[in-house]
């Protein structure tokens, strides 16, 4: 299965269970809470980490899905971007030159 089957699969799933597949911020809102959730399940140890992060990228996926982007193929072009970027050390953090 490629990422945008999955895509494809995700907002299908969205749209047989009655989800919102307008609204795009308030996608953006809900996959913040997603973030935050998987956040608490590091922090806090939770056996339920995994779920979670699969949540995170679930929405992700739909909202790609919803915007016309090929994720898969989004993630391909930046990973190239960064395979050639340069970096220098900004206060202890590794920073774009």
């Amino acid at each position: 299965m490629t990422t945008k089957d999955i895509q494809k699969a995700v907002y299908d799933n969205k749209v047989a269970h009655g989800f919102n597949v307008t609204d795009v911020n308030f996608e953006f809102c809900l996959m913040y809470g997603e973030v935050a959730e998987a956040y608490d399940a590091w922090l806090k140890k939770k056996d339920d980490l995994g779920s979670e992060l699969a949540d995170v990228a679930i929405y992700l996926l739909g909202i790609s899905e919803i915007l016309g982007f090929d994720l898969g193929k989004e993630i391909e072009k930046k990973m190239a971007i960064n395979a050639k970027r340069e970096y220098k050390v900004v206060n202890g953090v590794k920073v774009k030159k």
